[in-house]
């Protein structure tokens, strides 16, 4: 259990500055740098996330320590993941420094957090990152799939994707990373966060989101992999039926009705109206030889990846772009 640490631990904008200015990190716009300057803004992540004393907290992207150092304030433990050298390098040092009393329950792993499969110690139950708008997704989706231990999740992430990500069928916004999402757990907005407690101040607004594993895993004979293929294909194509949508990952638009029927789902509904459920059950009742997909068809991994595009910036939130590409 965590001890009382001194008011001036966290970081502010002062120290933000100098500890950046000191290792000549000048924030990008080609990795989406924007630091957290605000101290009352981690804690409030900190308390929205759930954190608690027995927590084995798993942060993504730490940057300059900003929310690392408030997870440590609360959780049992935390394990930091950077791909940034020179930030990876300077984090151990920046605890140590402001955190003495809590240093030996910091682990930091220099990694791009795409190709992590395992860490340091117990097992994580829970994930709270500020994760970069380029990778959010994808990066958020391997975390639990990655982690089965992982039961409480908070991301901050651009208001756009933290609407995605939360949104229910027959919404708008509602496409792959809503499904996805929702496969592994219970998703909705957490809150909003204003541009001013970041440094530089981003373009965008930012959003809050917490998803809160599943106890009861999503009953289907389909693999993750096998539904993945269903929600990508469904939604590639969002304006065409299902019918037509599914028939190159079925075979044929007559063997896409058939699943669809054979499902109890609407040939003629399209992927925004589906459940995650229901693509579950097309996925089960694929005809042919075994369960292969098609030669050429991604699975819901695979998609994950490639819509990172960088998947090594890892560290920084991409605050630029404003849509969220569907095959995330």
């Amino acid at each position: 259990m965590s001890s009382p640490t001194p008011p001036d631990a966290l970081l502010g904008p002062a120290d933000v500055r100098e500890l950046a200015a000191a290792l000549g990190v000048r924030p990008t716009k080609q990795r989406g740098q924007n630091f957290v300057i605000d101290a009352n803004t981690v804690r409030r992540i900190v308390r929205t996330a759930d954190v608690r004393p027995d927590d084995v907290v798993v942060e993504v992207g730490p940057g300059l320590g900003s929310l690392t150092l408030a997870l440590l304030e609360v959780a049992d433990r935390v394990t930091a993941v950077e791909i940034d050298d020179v930030l990876a390098a300077a984090l151990p040092a920046t605890i140590a420094a402001r955190m003495p009393e809590r240093a030996d329950r910091f682990a930091l792993v220099h990694s791009d957090a795409m190709r992590v499969t395992g860490l340091p110690g117990p097992a994580p139950t829970a994930l709270v990152a500020n994760l970069p708008y380029n990778v959010a997704v994808p990066v958020l989706l391997h975390m639990l799939d990655t982690f089965p231990s992982i039961e409480r999740t908070l991301v901050m992430v651009q208001s756009e994707v933290a609407d995605r990500l939360a949104a229910g069928p027959g919404s708008k916004v509602y496409g792959v990373p809503s499904v996805k999402a929702n496969w592994y757990a219970e998703v909705k907005r957490a809150g909003a966060i204003g541009r001013n407690v970041f440094w530089p101040a981003p373009n965008v607004d930012s959003g809050l989101v917490s998803l809160v594993r599943r106890t009861e895993p999503i009953r289907t004979t389909a693999s993750r992999t096998e539904v993945f293929a269903v929600v990508d294909a469904a939604f590639a194509q969002r304006r065409k039926t299902l019918r037509a949508a599914l028939a190159g990952w079925a075979g044929s638009a007559a063997a896409a009705e058939a699943a669809l029927v054979a499902a109890g789902v609407s040939p003629q509904a399209r992927g925004e109206s589906l459940t995650v459920e229901e693509f579950a059950r097309i996925a089960e009742h694929k005809a042919g030889p075994g369960t292969d997909h098609q030669a050429g068809l991604k699975t819901g991994h695979e998609t994950d990846l490639e819509a990172g595009h960088e998947t090594g910036h890892a560290t920084e939130r991409n605050t630029e772009q404003t849509e969220q590409k569907e095959g995330a």
